[in-house]
């Protein structure tokens, strides 16, 4: 039997816990650093006037089959609520129903024959089985081929822009496909109909259970403790040092960080690595959150293709999951998706108050400020990386210079968007990929 080995994980979000999850069911000692006080990271909730709900916008979907094992592992696999959405489009100052066929083929905006190459280019984008081609053609490019350019400027340059501002222009078509993908794989098998789900409670319970169950299985959690330094001794053991001046030995870590932040920490990696690493391109995300005392609309997602709103979209989650989860209210999120050196960052809540609010009311006529029971807003500067051209041949691996200091983070998601499900599944995939070689 071959000696059980301790490792150091570095975040303790959906990633991290997964690498401790499987390393420790096959024995070995782990430890999870986390610079927050809990775990869940990008899927961390908050308090919003005694309503506890995630920060970000979660859903599972039933294809997400990754996201479902970690339920089922951690008990919470029959707490899962299945709930049909709808979609709407907010185009020209006007609010429509997305939502069957039916409804697509009375969208105003747009003519019957450029329908007919959008509903086209969708199907053919759910087709396609090899994306390796994608990569080398830029999004705008492969759209306008497919969609013509009217349906182009119409619809897709106004969604392009909404989440990826002017970087669509170095974005591959990669990107629209696997978007396309994941939006098919949420209709259910048959019915044709978008089933979403939830777990009651949000990531809130979801995290806490799994850390619980982590916890019961022997992983150890470090709260509290930004990882300053990862150095590797002539001993060949890893020396953890924390903001709090405590250091910890171990035989292997793994760095879930992004990958500018887990080439800062390890300054025995070479120059070329660090460049690399750093040469990651990542979006942000300023993503408020608005509790109202009334519902702006019946559709979970409302995609934008007017210019003028600030936000990406508009998230109304409580047309998913159950009323009681807000204690009555209505929780909507708006996010904006920006790059890491926005000038939004640098705004106080009240500014992003009046930018995000005004508009909300502007395109809500129904609603206003009376209704408002909460305003919050979450930010993080690196959220996801950018799929650029030929992205897959220069996304750095998970193996670096000094030996048994791994990185793996949501940047090696290749082939799909960035969501909890790709993210266990990217943990999984690349810890096996090291242990099969060790």
């Amino acid at each position: 039997m071959s000696e059980k080995k301790t490792w150091g994980i570095i975040g303790a979000g959906m990633m991290g816990m997964t690498l401790a999850l499987r390393l420790a069911q096959q024995g070995d000692k782990v430890t999870i650093f986390e610079a927050s006080d809990k775990a869940g990271g990008l899927t961390s909730s908050w308090a919003m006037d005694g309503v506890v709900w995630d920060k970000y916008y979660h859903v599972i979907l039933m294809s997400d089959l990754n996201t479902r094992r970690i339920l089922k592992e951690i008990g919470l696999e029959n707490e899962c609520n299945w709930v049909e959405t709808k979609t709407g489009f907010y185009s020209d100052g006007k609010l429509y129903s997305m939502s069957n066929l039916v409804e697509f083929f009375k969208f105003p905006p747009i003519n019957l024959i450029d329908k007919f190459r959008l509903g086209l280019t969708i199907f053919a984008a759910s087709k396609i089985k090899n994306w390796h081609k994608l990569e080398n053609i830029l999004v705008a490019d492969w759209l306008t081929k497919w969609s013509g350019k009217r349906v182009f400027e119409k619809i897709w340059l106004p969604l392009l822009k909404a989440k990826l501002g002017e970087n669509y222009k170095n974005t591959s078509a990669a990107f629209i496909w696997a978007t396309i993908q994941r939006m098919y794989a949420a209709r259910k098998s048959g019915l044709k109909k978008e089933m979403f789900g939830y777990v009651s409670g949000g990531y809130e319970r979801i995290n806490n259970e799994f850390a619980k169950h982590l916890k019961n299985i022997g992983v150890e959690f470090k709260y509290d403790s930004k990882i300053e330094t990862v150095n590797k001794e002539i001993s060949g053991n890893f020396i953890l040092a924390i903001s709090d001046g405590n250091t910890y030995q171990f035989d292997n870590v793994i760095s879930t960080l992004s990958s500018k932040e887990s080439v800062r920490i390890a300054p025995q990696l070479s120059d070329s690595e660090k460049r690399q690493h750093e040469s990651i391109k990542y979006l942000g995300v300023i993503c408020p959150s608005v509790l109202l005392t009334k519902e702006i609309s019946p559709y979970y997602v409302t995609n934008i293709t007017d210019s003028w709103p600030p936000f990406t979209g508009v998230i109304e989650m409580t047309a998913l999951i159950d009323k009681k989860e807000t204690k009555g209210n209505h929780l909507v999120y708006l996010p904006k998706y920006v790059n890491p050196d926005d000038e939004l960052f640098a705004k106080n809540d009240n500014e992003l108050k009046e930018i995000f609010l005004g508009s909300l009311y502007k395109m809500y006529p129904n609603i206003s400020e009376k209704d408002l029971h909460f305003w919050g807003v979450s930010k993080a500067r690196i959220v996801f990386a950018l799929p650029t051209l030929n992205y897959s041949k220069n996304v750095p691996g998970i193996v670096t210079s000094i030996s048994n200091y791994y990185i793996i983070n949501s940047a090696q998601i290749i082939n799909g968007t960035l969501n909890v499900n790709e993210t266990i599944q990217v943990a999984e995939t690349k810890l096996k990929e090291i242990l099969s070689n060790e």
